[in-house]
C-alpha cells in the first residue's frame, strides 16, 4: 500500500490535529499503512468506545487543545512535520447550539492557532485544512455547491466553519501567497470540504449512523429527526483519499493545487434520512426507528449537496464506492464489532484500495 499516492508519504513526518476523532483515526491508520511517521495532536479521546483506541496504533501522541497557542506551536516546532492535516474541531451541530462560544473558539481561533504555528515553522511544506460542506451559505439549492459559492452559516456550527474558511483564506493570501512561494515562504495551504461521512468506528452523539447502530446493539428503537432531510452520504475513506491525493500534490510543490476543494459522493447518491434507515434495515434486522419533531429553536438544513466537478477534473479524483457498498460496509463493521468484538477497519481499507486500483484511479496506480 505504501506505493500509492506516488509513494510520497513513505518516511514523511505527518502531524494530524484531531487524530483521535472519527475521520482522524481512519486517516492515521491509512497514513501508517503508507509508511508515514504520524504525530497526533488531540485534546483526548472524544467517545467511548473509541475507534482510535480500538486500532491501538503505535505513534507519537500529544495531548493538547488547539486553543493552547503555545502548545500547538511547540509541538509543530519540535516534530517538524512535512505536512499538517488539521481536523480538530467541535463537529456536532446540536452541540454548537448548547455551547456556541466554545464552538466558535475551537473552530475559528483553533484553526488560526494551527495556521499561525505552521507559519512560524519553516519545516511545514503543506497544510490541508479540513472544514465541512456546511461552510457554505446554504440557500437550499437543488444543485451541489461549488468552490465558488459564498461562505456562510445560520447555525453556530455552520457559521464557525464558514468563518474558519475565511481565516484560512486570509492566511493563504497574507502569509502563504502563491506569488511568493519558493521565495518568501515554502508552504502550500489548501482547504477541503466533504459531506456526511459514514463508516465503522463513529460513536459521536447526534449522528444518524452511530445513533442507529448504538440502538440496534442494545435492541432499542432509534429516534430520528427530520426524516426527509437530504444529505450526500459517503464512506469516510472517500474524502480521505481526496485529502491524501491533494497532500501528495502539495508535497510535490505544485502550487496550483493550493486552493479550495470539494470531495463529495457520486452524483445522484444524496439520500434522505428515511432512505438511509430503510437501507440500514436491509443489512441488520434489529434496526427499528421512530420519528420525533426537532427542537423548536434548532434549524437544520433540509437540502445540502456538494459539486465535486473540480476535484474530478483537475485533481483526477473520483469516488470508488456507491451508496449500496458504502452502507453495506459500514453496517457490517458495526455488526462485526458488536457481535464478534472484531474491528474491520484495516480490512475495509485494503478492500477500498483494491477497488480503487481496479478502477484505475490515479492515486492508486501511479
Amino acid at each position: 500500500m505504501d506505493s500509492t499516492f506516488g509513494g510520497i508519504y513513505k518516511g514523511k513526518r505527518v502531524l494530524l490535529t484531531g487524530h483521535t476523532g472519527f475521520k482522524g483515526s481512519w486517516l492515521t491508520l491509512w497514513l501508517q499503512e503508507l509508511g508515514a511517521e504520524v504525530i497526533g495532536y488531540s485534546i483526548g479521546v472524544p467517545t467511548h468506545p473509541s475507534h482510535a483506541e480500538l486500532l491501538n496504533l503505535q505513534m507519537v501522541e500529544v495531548i493538547g487543545d488547539i486553543l493552547d497557542e503555545e502548545k500547538i506551536f511547540t509541538s509543530i516546532k519540535q516534530y517538524q512535520p512535512d505536512i499538517v492535516f488539521h481536523l480538530a474541531a467541535q463537529a456536532i451541530v446540536r452541540t454548537s447550539y448548547r455551547d456556541p462560544v466554545r464552538t466558535f473558539a475551537t473552530n475559528v481561533m483553533g484553526t488560526a492557532n494551527v495556521l499561525e504555528a505552521c507559519r512560524k515553522t519553516e519545516d511545514v511544506k503543506a497544510i490541508v485544512n479540513i472544514t465541512s460542506d456546511k461552510c457554505y451559505q446554504n440557500r437550499e439549492l437543488p444543485r451541489g455547491y461549488t468552490e465558488e459559492d459564498p461562505m456562510g452559516g445560520d447555525d453556530p456550527y455552520s457559521a464557525s466553519k464558514g468563518a474558519a474558511e475565511v481565516i484560512s483564506q486570509s492566511f493563504r493570501k497574507s502569509f502563504f501567497n502563491l506569488d511568493d512561494y519558493g521565495q518568501r515562504h515554502h508552504t502550500l495551504l489548501a482547504n477541503v470540504r466533504a459531506g456526511n461521512v459514514v463508516g465503522g468506528g463513529d460513536w459521536a452523539q447526534d449522528r444518524l449512523i452511530p445513533d442507529i447502530m448504538r440502538a440496534a446493539s442494545q435492541s432499542q428503537t432509534v429516534t430520528v429527526r427530520n426524516p426527509q432531510a437530504v444529505r450526500p452520504w459517503q464512506h469516510v475513506l472517500e474524502p480521505l483519499s481526496g485529502y491524501l491525493h491533494l497532500g501528495w500534490r502539495l508535497l510535490e510543490g505544485k502550487k496550483e493545487f493550493a486552493d479550495n476543494w470539494n470531495f463529495g459522493p457520486l452524483d445522484g447518491t444524496s439520500l434522505s434520512v428515511e432512505e438511509v434507515l430503510n437501507i440500514a434495515k436491509q443489512h441488520w434486522d434489529k434496526i427499528t426507528h421512530t420519528v420525533e419533531a426537532p427542537e423548536a429553536h434548532m434549524r437544520e438544513t433540509s437540502m445540502l449537496m456538494l459539486d465535486s466537478t473540480k476535484a474530478r477534473k483537475d485533481l483526477h479524483w473520483q469516488s470508488i464506492w456507491d451508496t449500496t457498498k458504502t452502507f453495506a460496509e459500514t453496517i457490517e463493521w458495526y455488526k462485526s464489532f458488536y457481535t464478534n468484538n472484531k474491528v474491520l477497519s484495516l480490512d475495509d481499507l485494503q478492500t477500498y484500495v483494491t477497488d480503487a486500483k481496479a478502477a484505475k484511479v490515479e492515486w492508486a496506480i501511479t
